[in-house]
Formats: C-alpha cells, structure tokens, sequence
C-alpha cells in the first residue's frame, strides 16, 4: 500500500513539473497566408472552411483550446501541429514550386474525398470543422481550379 501512494504522489510531482516545460506556440498570425489565398482565390465559403478546418494544423497560425495550456495536452499538440505542416503548410504556400502546389492540392482532394481530412480525432473537439457534403463538394471543386494554374509545371518538360 504504501508503494502505490508513493507512486502516485511521484506522479503528481511529475505532473506539476511538466506544466513548467515550454512549448512553442504556433501564433504567428494569419497574414502569413495571404500569398496562399491571393494565388488560389477561394470563394468566402471555402475560405471560412479553409479557416475552421485547415488552418490550426496546416498554417503558422492556430487557436488554440483552453487544454493547450495543459501538459501532456500541449506537448502532443505542438507535436500534431508540426507533423500537419510538414506535410503542408499554407503559409508557406509561395515557397513552394509550381509543380509542388499543384501536389499539395491534388493531396488536398484525395485527403478530403477519402475523409481522412480533417482527422477524426481533430473533429471530435472541434465539430465545426467537421465538413458537410455540400462544404467537401466547394472545398474539392476549389482545389480542382485552383491546380489548373499548376497543371503545366506538373507534365514532364
């Protein structure tokens, strides 16, 4: 008996001392996207989309929840957010080459249409960015025009 309340008090004094350890805010404002949007041109519908479910995970700008300030909660969420942009990240959309945005958007489609975007585990909290069938047909149309830009650096030279 008295293992487990040392055990226990060991890990609530780790607990408290985790809460200590800084992580990295991804705070650096939306106007980091605006090369993005000015290049792809989104409809308001499909921007306000693009803001409720992309963004937090795939820009340099996230909201974060209350939870975020909580350890463990805060490490696994730096580590989500950086693993999102790393596959793609919209503000630095005009850093990529031609051929490689024309990728992204064709990743963007099939994520979207297979439903493995936005993350179940993302819309689970977040349910506003859980998308209707109406906002995946506007999101998947937009990213089809938006590749026709790209479409020519994507064929062999």
């Amino acid at each position: 008996m008295i293992w487990i309340k040392r055990f226990l008090m060991l890990a609530l004094v780790a607990l408290i001392v985790i809460q200590f350890i800084p992580v990295d805010k991804n705070e650096e404002g939306y106007e980091s996207l605006a090369p993005f949007l000015q290049e792809t041109k989104p409809t308001e519908e499909v921007a306000a989309i693009l803001k409720s479910a992309c963004y937090d995970c795939h820009s340099n700008q996230t909201t974060y929840p209350w939870y975020s300030n909580l350890a463990p909660a805060s490490f696994y969420l730096e580590d989500h957010i950086k693993d999102g942009k790393r596959h793609l990240n919209f503000s630095e959309w005009e850093q990529y080459s031609a051929k490689r945005k024309d990728h992204k958007l064709d990743e963007l489609i099939e994520e979207v249409e297979r439903e493995g975007m936005p993350l179940e585990s993302y819309t689970l909290i977040h349910t506003e960015a859980k998308l209707d069938a109406a906002q995946t047909e506007a999101l998947i149309n937009w990213a089809k025009t938006a590749r026709i830009n790209y479409s020519g650096a994507a064929l062999p030279q």
